[in-house]
């Protein structure tokens, strides 16, 4: 019994080491993006992998700008769409979430998730988007302090601009300005109201949305569209 309360303790006591070493790892990676531009995501590097599986000299389409060279339609369509209690919240939407959990309830399975923004961008840099039930319940329990940590050392500007930067938008296509060139040949810059919204409404399912863009898409789109003007941007 006491070699077994022995090897309890030193399980425990490793487990605690190395979430306390992930966590100053995650720490360092979060001050550094404070400043820096991320080159690469977890889920950009990820889907590359997965398509240099099929064809191993594929390459991710993706070209950072800066904040205030992307369209503020883009911005409010975004914030209309995915969060739009982004600038308030601290980093969770406790209401939201309330909803989605009731939603998945009618429906009897996943139709909502109820993240944030800032939630969204703490998966697409640290983390992985897992099909199974263990894969998403782990993820979302180190979803947690990833994105306290940003929310605590980031302002919301930067949040946005790195989240519009290396959010999936299609088949090997990642962040506004890859996006914007790919659907409408123009520039994140130039994008109209509508074209952002339509590029706003992708964001749950991207590379399904990009080869079926249907009637019931646009016009959600266009109720998007709508809130735009009532959208607060940082």
């Amino acid at each position: 019994m006491k070699l077994l309360l022995l090897w309890v303790r030193r399980l425990l006591l490793a487990t605690l080491l190395l979430l306390l070493a992930w966590h100053l790892w995650l720490l360092g990676w979060v001050l550094w993006w404070k400043w820096v531009d991320p080159g690469y995501t977890s889920f950009m590097l990820i889907r590359l992998a997965e398509l240099q599986v099929k064809d191993p000299a594929a390459r991710l389409k993706h070209q950072w700008v800066p904040y205030g060279k992307i369209s503020i339609h883009l911005k409010r369509a975004v914030v209309a769409a995915e969060d739009d209690t982004f600038v308030d919240h601290d980093g969770f939407d406790l209401e939201g979430i309330q909803k989605a959990l009731e939603k998945n309830d009618k429906k009897g399975r996943v139709v909502a998730g109820g993240s944030t923004i800032s939630q969204q961008l703490a998966k697409n840099l640290f983390l992985w988007s897992g099909s199974t039930r263990f894969e998403k319940y782990s993820r979302k329990a180190l979803e947690v302090p990833a994105t306290l940590m940003i929310e605590a050392l980031w302002d919301k500007r930067r949040i946005l601009e790195v989240y519009l930067n290396s959010v999936e938008w299609g088949n090997g296509i990642f962040g506004a300005e890859a996006a914007a060139r790919r659907y409408f040949g123009t520039g994140a810059g130039q994008l109209a109201p509508a074209q952002a919204a339509r590029l706003a409404v992708m964001l749950p399912n991207p590379r399904k949305y990009e080869k079926n863009y249907s009637p019931r898409l646009a016009a959600h789109a266009a109720r998007v569209q709508a809130r735009m003007a009532g959208s607060e941007v940082p």
